[in-house]
C-alpha cells in the first residue's frame, strides 16, 4: 500500500503567520508519524499580490520551524495549460457560462435585490451571484466574447449538482460545529462560483481540485475556515473524475479579537517572531502543537 500524502499550500502574498504555522506543522508531523510523504505547492494564481520575496520568506519560514518537503515544489503558475484543459471540459459539458457584470454592478443588483427581503449568502458571509449571466441570449453573450469585454467563468450550480450524485467526504477533524466523520457535501451554498476569470485561466477552487489529485495527495489537512469549500471541491472531482482524498479540518489560531488570523490584517508574520528571538519549540507551544 503507498504511503499517505501530504500537502501544504500557501500563498506568497504575504508573510506567513501563527495560523500557516499550526497548518504546516499539523501537515509534516502526521506525515512523519505515518511513514508518509511531505509536499510543498506554491498557490501563486494571483499574479497581482504574489511576489518572489514571499515565496522566498515561506521557504525560509518553514525551514526554520524544522519542516522539510520534497523536490520539486509544485508551483500554480507554471501549471495553468491543465487549469485551462479542465475549464474547456467543462465548457464542452455545457456546465460554465460567462458573467459579465463588474464587483460593482454585481454589488449593486445585489442590494436591489435585498430591498425585496433576505438574499442568499455563502458560507463565508458572501452574497450569491444573482445569475444574470446564466440567462443571458446566446447572440449577445457571442457579441460580448468578440468585442473582448472581460467576464468571469461561473460554474451552473444547479446544472452541475443535477449530474453529480449525493455527495460526501470522510472528515477526520471537525467542522466549526464539530461535524465529523461521513459529512453531507453541500456545494449550492456557493451559489455560481466563479472557476476562472478572462485573464486568469484558474480559481483557487478548481486548482486545488486539480493539483491535489495530479499530485496524489490523500489527506488534506488544512483550517477550518475551509470546512464548507470541501463540498464545491468534491463536486469539481466529481465532474471532473478525479479522486478523493480524506479531509482533516482543524481549528484556527485566533487574535485577542477572537478573529482568525491575516495575512491582509497583518497578523504577526513568523519572520517577526523569528527575529524577537522566538524559537520553534515556541511557535509549537503557541499554535497548540507539542514539540517534537
Amino acid at each position: 500500500m503507498p504511503p499517505p500524502v501530504f500537502r501544504f499550500a500557501p500563498s506568497p502574498n504575504g508573510f506567513l503567520h501563527l495560523g500557516h504555522a499550526r497548518s504546516a506543522l499539523l501537515n509534516f508531523d502526521l506525515a512523519r508519524q505515518s511513514g508518509g510523504r511531505m509536499l510543498l505547492r506554491v498557490e501563486d494564481i494571483d499574479a497581482m499580490r504574489c511576489r518572489p520575496e514571499y515565496e522566498q520568506a515561506i521557504y525560509e519560514d518553514l525551514a526554520w520551524l524544522g519542516i522539510s518537503w520534497e523536490e520539486p515544489v509544485r508551483r500554480q503558475s507554471e501549471h495553468l495549460a491543465l487549469y485551462r484543459e479542465a475549464v474547456e471540459r467543462l465548457s464542452r459539458d455545457g456546465l460554465l457560462y460567462p458573467a459579465f457584470e463588474s464587483r460593482t454592478e454585481i454589488a449593486r443588483m445585489v442590494e436591489e435585490k435585498e430591498r425585496s427581503g433576505a438574499w442568499p449568502r455563502d458560507p463565508d458571509g458572501a452574497p450569491f451571484y444573482p445569475g444574470i449571466g446564466r440567462h443571458l441570449a446566446e447572440v449577445e453573450r457571442a457579441q460580448r466574447l468578440r468585442a473582448g469585454a472581460p467576464y468571469a467563468l461561473r460554474l451552473d450550480m444547479a446544472a452541475a449538482a443535477a449530474r453529480a450524485r449525493t455527495l460526501t467526504w470522510t472528515e477526520q477533524g471537525a467542522g466549526p460545529d464539530g461535524e465529523t466523520g461521513d459529512v453531507l457535501a453541500r456545494p449550492e451554498q456557493w451559489g455560481d462560483v466563479i472557476l476562472a476569470r478572462k485573464d486568469t485561466p484558474t480559481s483557487y477552487h478548481l486548482a486545488v481540485a486539480i493539483d491535489d489529485a495530479l499530485q496524489g495527495v490523500t489527506h488534506v489537512v488544512r483550517g477550518q475556515d475551509l470546512f464548507w469549500a470541501t463540498g464545491v471541491h468534491r463536486l469539481l472531482q466529481e465532474l471532473l473524475g478525479l479522486p478523493q482524498p480524506v479531509y482533516r479540518h482543524h481549528a484556527l489560531v485566533l487574535d485577542d479579537a477572537g478573529q482568525k488570523l491575516s495575512k491582509s490584517t497583518r497578523s504577526t508574520a513568523l519572520r517577526d517572531l523569528r527575529a524577537s528571538g522566538a524559537t520553534p519549540a515556541e511557535v509549537r507551544r503557541l499554535v497548540g502543537i507539542n514539540p517534537s
